[in-house]
């Protein structure tokens, strides 16, 4: 184990930059992929990787001085900047157990494809950075309670696994409903967070049902928004609209009108900047990683023909839905609302402001595209959302500087809203037990699974039933 941490410590040292275009050239080569078509692929993710760091420097450029006076001004005063999804993606997979999780989970995902507790295959590996950051955040943990460094990062990989298993299983019940509402076929999602609010959305769903049935008249956003809609889901229109109310709002106005003209529109400008960037600059990582999640999922099929299999892919390809679009903009002037109301609230929120259509994804297809469910679930999810962001924020803040994330001495601390996940803080709560925990994370899983199969499908129509024994 000391020689295996080793060699896995040894090539996070090198970075992320190094360390995930490595495994995907080496998982590439594994399933087939060729050698060519591997290391291609290993060089556009990497490229992705260096690209992020420039996008993301955006927001320490520019965004620290604002807040700073925003603090002085306002008293506005948040300990952790959310750098976004793909920041914590790169801080997490830089990690210990970041370092292993690609081709363990990948493992994990044909184990229990092989013993018939999933039909998801999973080929989101981008979005494995959740599974990562459940299992560092535990790695951290448990050392800090004592365990030696070996087992505590044994104990982070149980609840990545956990936290995988659980993914898989609630990406097999929701498949149907997300092809009836989406039209694609043979897809479920198995991204990390948009799975560990489906419980959440589940539970508000009924408990909306006690107050409102769902009528045939029930208003739903079934057509394309209108031109001023379309207008401002542009995520560059967002970020623009958000450094121009910023900049007002942070601006010394003590300088000059041309100097506090140009800080504005030059906030503006650059906040519409990453807005619009930091997407693109995930869609070259996944246009890296797509040939090997082909490779992988051609392997896995060939292995096992005439059984049923969902592709478990990243929850981007709902985002498309008009209700969706349309409550993720009216969400982020409510984030920002209740970022300043929560006195507990740590967090700036910032760079995912540009994804809040991600953190409901999930709620639309539950709740049958109804705006005000869907409205209503996101403004609750993002209090949680908040909260555990700050929660996380001093591990996600020590992973960073241990990964060697560079931001500037100015900035006291980083999180991000997506990393505030419920699965990862109760897995995370749990196995604080270590080994106790371990039992009782088991018994969970295993718990979910009798739930999913057996009482799932009575409670939810769009749960597929199980398969009878002939």
């Amino acid at each position: 184990m000391n020689f295996i941490v080793s060699v896995f410590g040894f090539i996070s040292g090198m970075g992320s930059t190094v360390m995930v275009p490595l495994f995907i050239f080496i998982i590439g080569l594994a399933f087939r992929l060729g050698w060519i078509k591997s290391l291609r692929s290993a060089l556009t993710v990497g490229a992705g990787f260096i690209g992020m760091g420039l996008v993301l420097n955006i927001i320490w450029v520019y965004m620290i001085p604002i807040s700073d006076q925003l603090r002085d001004k306002f008293g506005f005063d948040r300990l952790y900047y959310d750098a976004g999804g793909g920041a914590a993606g790169v801080i997490a997979f830089g990690t210990t157990v970041g370092t292993i999780i690609i081709p363990f989970i990948i493992v994990l995902n044909v184990l229990l494809i092989l013993f018939r507790v999933t039909k998801t295959i999973n080929i989101d590996i981008w979005n494995f950075w959740h599974l990562a950051f459940t299992g560092s955040v535990i790695t951290m943990a448990t050392a800090s309670a004592g365990a030696g460094t070996n087992e505590s990062i044994i104990y982070g990989l149980i609840g990545a696994a956990a936290h995988g298993t659980l993914a898989l299983m609630i990406a097999d019940m929701t498949a149907k409903r997300v092809q009836e509402e989406f039209g694609m076929p043979g897809v479920s999602i198995s991204q990390g967070f948009a799975t560990s609010s489906v419980p959440l959305f589940l539970l508000l769903d009924k408990i909306y049902d006690l107050f409102s049935k769902k009528s045939s008249g029930e208003q739903k956003a079934s057509k394309a928004p209108g031109k001023i809609a379309s207008l401002f889901a542009e995520p560059i229109i967002i970020g623009f609209i958000l450094g121009i109310l910023l900049g007002l709002a942070g601006t010394d106005y003590s300088l000059g009108a041309e100097a506090i003209l140009r800080t504005i529109l030059t906030l503006g400008i650059q906040l519409g900047a990453l807005m619009l960037l930091l997407p693109r600059i995930i869609k070259i990582i996944v246009e890296g990683l797509l040939p090997v999640s082909d490779a992988v999922r051609i392997f896995v099929s060939s292995k096992h023909s005439g059984r049923e299999f969902y592709i478990g892919l990243d929850s981007a390809v709902l985002l498309g839905h008009p209700n969706t679009l349309i409550v993720a903009v009216l969400l982020i002037p409510i984030v920002i609302i209740l970022s300043v109301i929560m006195p507990w609230n740590t967090t700036l929120p910032l760079a995912d402001l540009a994804a809040t259509a991600f953190f409901v994804s999930m709620a639309t297809p539950i709740h049958r595209a109804s705006f005000w469910r869907t409205l209503a679930s996101g403004t609750i999810i993002f209090a949680i959302v908040l909260s555990l962001a700050s929660y996380f924020g001093p591990m996600i803040t020590e992973s960073a500087i241990a990964t060697g994330f560079d931001f500037p001495a100015g900035a006291r601390g980083v999180t991000a809203l997506s990393a505030g996940n419920m699965f990862a803080w109760v897995i995370h709560m749990i196995m604080q037990l270590k080994y106790i925990g371990a039992i009782i994370l088991a018994v969970i899983v295993v718990g979910a699974g009798y739930f999913i199969n057996k009482i799932a499908y009575k409670l939810y129509d769009w749960v597929p039933a199980p398969a009878k024994k002939e």
